[in-house]
């Protein structure tokens, strides 16, 4: 018998037993193996933040330099993103496909859908509250400089307009998650729709008689290991990638403008902080009954991925291999509360939409009354509902929330500069959050089994 624990043991040890004696042998791991993936992304993203700030303090605006940024180093880093990008319709629909019809009768769908939604609401609701509360005790918008506000405003002038797509509103917001037509619900990149198409086929695999559809089911699922292996492939690049994108990021950013919204930043940023470490602690001790600390420390690889590419559908595949395989939940769960997740429950982005609204009716000197900032409340859940989950996806939605209660559209050029960053640190409360809700919706159907030992590289 020969027990290998290859790059997860300590130090590589391998025990082998047999007609001779066991004896201890010394393995030496390759490099990839001595150093978990979350490792590897840590150096990458330490290295890109590092070199990236150096450049942009010795050469930042330079010729050489925007050459470098635009013509080398993006490009790499926007190839790591798209060999994940390519690959995430089809996880979507196979995961979400099967998890419904792993779940079994319609009863447990039902329920486990209700105990998502209302998870959904609570969290995200709590989220927008705790942003508000911050940015109404700090007052950022209303503690800047004059030639700081002439200094943005002169920038927002000058920036691109972030204008929102022409979205349905009240019962025609829910005719349109049902597409009419799947591919080109797909090809649009409609996600909620491909969402809602995969949920009636994954229901309708569960009502069908099992060796009618059996076939169909092992395509389903061929799909979905080939798909997990190409992402397996793919996140081979992720340090460099993710080195690429943050060297990207502080070479053209700098410090000037993180000082002149100072104020803002470590409004958003706290709020972050205290719903991501606190809250969800409290969620997943109380509600998961699970240690925050195991928790935290299993899942600090999507953490860190979901930082570098600021996208939750990216960060997708990773969040369904470590939540079943190191978390113990139930594939059938996982896939399906992860991948609703991945565009529902956006915790992170309604927080941030929150905050962003108040901060800008500081800057113009628009008091906000209890009514309109509860307004921003209900505008903030319903809009992290519907956000794409990738980079960037939140700020045309942030559009109509500013209009809705006074605050000029334009004011949202004023942010921008340091949206990256904050869309960044977002994407990690909103993935963290979606595992949060796979760990409770288990927990409450009495099948969360926490591994003891996990691969070292999940």
């Amino acid at each position: 018998m020969i027990a290998d624990r290859g790059g997860a043991g300590p130090a590589g040890l391998r025990l082998v037993t047999g007609s001779q004696p066991a004896e201890r042998v010394i393995v030496r791991p390759r490099m990839r193996e001595r150093w978990p993936l979350h490792w590897r992304i840590l150096v990458g993203l330490v290295v890109g933040v590092v070199s990236g700030s150096l450049a942009n303090a010795f050469a930042g605006g330079t010729p050489g330099l925007t050459w470098i940024v635009d013509g080398v180093i993006e490009p790499f880093g926007r190839i790591f993103l798209r060999l994940i990008f390519m690959v995430v319709l089809p996880l979507i629909m196979s995961a979400l496909v099967l998890g419904v019809a792993g779940l079994g009768d319609i009863g447990r769908l039902g329920r486990i859908g209700a105990k998502t939604f209302a998870y959904t609401v609570l969290a995200t609701g709590l989220s927008v509250a705790l942003g508000l509360a911050l940015v109404n005790f700090f007052q950022p918008g209303a503690g800047l400089s004059e030639e700081t506000r002439a200094a943005l405003s002169a920038n927002a002038a000058r920036t691109p307009q972030v204008t929102p797509a022409d979205a349905p509103v009240g019962l025609q917001a829910v005719v349109a998650i049902i597409p009419d037509n799947p591919l080109r619900a797909a090809v649009n990149g409609d996600m909620l729709a491909v969402m809602f198409f995969s949920l009636m086929m994954g229901l309708g695999l569960a009502l069908a008689p099992r060796e009618t559809v059996a076939p169909f089911v092992a395509v389903l699922e061929g799909l979905y290991a080939i798909v997990m292996e190409v992402i397996e492939l793919a996140m081979r690049l992720a340090p460099y990638g993710v080195a690429a994108l943050l060297f990207t990021l502080t070479a053209r950013l700098g410090a000037g403008v993180l000082r002149q919204l100072a104020s803002y930043v470590l409004v958003v940023l706290a709020g972050l902080a205290i719903h991501q470490f606190v809250t969800y602690a409290l969620i997943v001790r109380f509600l998961g009954r699970m240690s925050p600390r195991l928790f935290f420390e299993r899942i600090r690889g999507v953490m860190l991925t979901a930082f570098s590419t600021s996208s939750s559908n990216a960060t997708l595949p990773l969040s369904l291999t470590v939540t079943e395989r190191s978390l113990g939940v139930p594939r059938e769960i996982a896939t399906f509360v992860l991948t609703l997740g991945s565009t529902a429950n956006q915790n992170g982005t309604a927080l941030f939409e929150g905050v962003t609204v108040l901060f800008l009716a500081q800057f113009y000197g628009i008091e906000l009354s209890l009514s309109s900032q509860l307004v921003v409340v209900l505008m903030s859940i319903l809009a992290g509902v519907g956000t794409a989950g990738v980079p960037g996806g939140s700020l045309p939605l942030i559009v109509p929330v500013l209009v809705t209660v006074g605050v000029p559209a334009e004011g949202i050029g004023i942010i921008l500069g340091v949206d990256r960053l904050l869309d960044m640190c977002r994407t990690v409360l909103n993935v963290s959050g979606d595992i949060t809700a796979a760990v409770v919706v288990a927990r409450s159907e009495g099948v969360l089994e926490v591994p003891l030992v996990v691969p070292e590289e999940a």
